[in-house]
């Protein structure tokens, strides 16, 4: 047909449709001339013309008779001249940064970069080959169906986290019908459900889900981009979890559905770099779009300020792509029913000039949102650049990764002397670090595994990193795991190097849910999901990265029921999730709300806590007329603890939970009074009860 173009308006960006037709907005400070593309469900263009308007920066146009499901995408004319910071290149088809949804996938081709690969001068040669045909198309999407009003709105110190894989959760799982396994659809299935819910998790965080591109190195190496932190977009979903037929109304059923089931959806975005790389990278959108405006620009404007490591960060401090990112945010929450965030390198977004900055326009610009600040909202707090590690210094309304947590805790239960210190003040929701400006406990997110990492099976399983499949020689991911083996490294038939392996994790998945703060699983962490000692399967969309639902071993059951366990106790106690810190304040005469003890029964001092050999130790929690003691021995033997005073007088104690047995709630286990042993590796829960 024969595009005739209306004014149209500068807002909204992006595609809207009015019912008659489309409205094309377009941000560029620096283009001369912008492009409006169209195309057919082939791929051919169809059409092309110039969008007529430019006001405020926007370059905007109106499109009469087309329609929801068309294709398209623009081109961009303006200056390439790399030391300027410009890198216009009208060849290149570019992706609308605003779109909805993309049609078909990226195909890697050397017409993808805006310089002619090759040539001596590098990227200051422009190339001149059309990307089209390897790109993929923005579509039009019309209103549809908003999520329904069933929000679970859990309070943070309620909340049990669950990091997932979209499709590593679900792609073996032998009760989604094969059609539906790795999509958004199958985090819907009853059974997915049933399994959160059991688990007592009240919060799923799914790994990146806007539009990503695998890496070209990767796939040419027979890899992909697994995690998905390689974002293009930030609104359109990733094609490859959509069902075939389906759009994003697919996602916003499974987020009503897990909203019925009492649980919340928190995405993993990635707003601190795009996958368009450094200055050798592709050109598929914000580059060719501008580049100037979009990137942290080096002092000479043809490199990168690169805080993230993977080639550029995001200048968040532009006005126009703050309003990209808040406006993303806001459509995840409006408009598909999600509930919260957890912000990749999270530093990178918060930075003026190489400063990180708790004020920062971003940081700023959420605190005052009347949609975004009742949101989760959780930092990654550290990024590569300068001053780039940052746990606690996020403002009020967020919550962190606290590595120290995983870290302290790994290295206790593997028994490394000096720890107990470190230990108590994990054990207390990491007040040293977060108790400032009305924040809580809930604002420490503690996990024992993340997907960048190892998994909690090979926490217990590893000494080393086993990384060869990555194709970077073993080079990649982190060497300091704080992890052990226990005699052999990797799978063994030993029943003893078993048995203790199965203390520990049991010790761990203990201490990550009676701990203060908010507890996060690793997806299959609770059924031993092993990556074979990679600790970096950012590139592994394979078997090893999946949940291996069907092959789960005796032990592995025991594991899973016991930590089932677990979760319902920290459901039926509310000492072990407490609202607020904990510094010691009585609650009754000679009973304070949180006191630690030495085995012999003694109040913990000052110089006990630096004792570089003890290994034992126990903390109780008070209030409402309860009493909890946790006894914790990381040593390999069993130690004898006597029950300290409280009062007056020697309590009873009913055992809740001995990690090192397996054991939940035991019927046979006698009130205990006076002393008991802790076995080795193993950590005790015992509640205040009358004989």
């Amino acid at each position: 047909m024969s595009l005739k173009l209306d004014p149209g308006a500068p807002y909204p960006l992006g595609a809207t449709f009015d019912g008659k037709g489309v409205n094309f907005a377009l941000f560029s400070a620096h283009a001369t001339r912008v492009d409006l593309c169209l195309f057919d469900e082939s791929g051919s263009e169809t059409d092309r013309t110039t969008l007529p308007e430019y006001a405020d920066e926007v370059w905007h146009g109106y499109v009469r008779g087309i329609a929801p499901g068309q294709r398209y995408g623009y081109r961009v004319h303006g200056p390439y001249v790399p030391r300027y910071g410009h890198r216009f290149n009208r060849n290149k088809l570019l992706l609308d940064p605003y779109a909805k949804a993309y049609a078909g996938q990226l195909r890697w081709d050397d017409s993808l970069f805006g310089y002619q690969i090759g040539a001596k001068r590098g990227d200051l040669v422009k190339s001149l080959t059309d990307s089209a045909p390897f790109m993929p198309k923005c579509v039009v999407r019309g209103s549809t169906e908003l999520p329904m009003d069933n929000r679970p709105n859990r309070p943070w110190h309620e909340t049990v986290i669950y990091e997932a894989h979209v499709k590593g959760m679900t792609a073996q799982h032998p009760d989604i019908p094969e059609a539906v396994r790795g999509t958004f659809g199958a985090l819907a299935h009853p059974a997915v459900i049933e399994h959160l819910v059991k688990l007592g998790v009240t919060a799923i965080e799914l790994l990146p889900v806007h539009a990503f591109v695998d890496d070209r190195h990767l796939v040419e190496h027979g890899l992909s981009n697994y995690w998905g932190y390689n974002s293009v977009g930030f609104f359109a979903p990733a094609e490859r979890y959509v069902s075939p037929g389906a759009d994003i109304d697919e996602f916003r059923t499974t987020v009503d559905q897990l909203h019925d089931a009492g649980i919340e959806v928190l995405l993993d975005v990635v707003y601190n770099h795009t996958a368009e790389g450094n200055e050798l990278g592709p050109t598929l959108s914000f580059r060719g779009i501008d580049n100037a405006s979009y990137y942290k620009l080096a002092e000479n404007n043809r490199h990168y300020h690169d805080t993230t490591g993977c080639g550029n960060t995001m200048d968040i401090g532009h006005p126009r792509v703050l309003q990209l990112v808040m406006d993303s945010l806001r459509y995840w929450v409006e408009q598909c029913g999600v509930d919260g965030f957890r912000f990749d390198l999270a530093p990178a977004l918060s930075r003026k000039g190489n400063n990180f900055d708790p004020s920062s326009s971003f940081l700023d610009a959420i605190g005052q949102d009347p949609v975004l600040s009742r949101t989760k909202l959780i930092a990654e707090p550290w990024d590569l650049g300068m001053d780039g590690y940052q746990l606690g210094a996020f403002p009020p309304g967020w919550t962190e990764w606290n590595d120290q947590w995983r870290d302290g805790l790994r290295a206790f239960w593997k028994g490394d002397m000096g720890r107990l210190s470190e230990l108590g003040r994990r054990i207390s929701g990491s007040a040293e670090i977060f108790d400032r400006r009305g924040r809580k406990p809930s604002a420490s997110v503690n996990f024992i595994a993340a997907h960048d990492g190892f998994t909690l099976n090979d926490v217990v399983s590893y000494s080393e990193k086993h990384n060869e499949a990555n194709r970077e020689d073993n080079e990649d991911g982190h060497s300091h795991n704080y992890s052990y083996n226990w005699g052999v490294e990797g799978p063994t038939d030993d029943q003893a190097i078993l048995d203790q392996r199965d203390r520990v994790r049991r010790a761990l998945a203990a201490s990550l849910l009676f701990c203060h703060g908010t507890p996060m699983w690793q997806m299959g962490d609770e059924i031993g999901r092993t990556q074979n000692g990679n600790n970096n399967t950012f590139c592994q969309d394979r078997e090893i990265s999946w949940m291996d639902w069907q092959n789960i071993s005796d032990r592995d059951q025991a594991f899973l029921e016991f930590v089932r366990g677990l979760a319902s106790l920290r459901q039926q106690l509310p000492l072990l999730r407490s609202p607020k810190f904990l510094h010691g304040e009585p609650v009754a005469p000679r009973i304070k709300n949180v006191s630690w003890f030495k085995p012999d029964g003694e109040e913990q001092q000052v110089e006990h806590w630096e004792d570089p050999v003890a290994k034992c130790i126990g903390a109780s929690f008070a209030g409402g007329g309860s009493i909890l003691l946790l006894l914790f021995n990381a040593d390999s033997h069993p130690i004898d603890f006597i029950f300290p005073y409280f009062g007056k007088r020697h309590l009873h104690w009913k055992l809740l939970c001995d990690t090192a047995n397996g054991l939940i709630r035991p019927e046979d286990a006698p009130i205990a009074t006076g002393k008991t042993s802790i076995p080795g590796s193993g950590l005790l829960l015992f509640e205040r009860t009358e004989r």
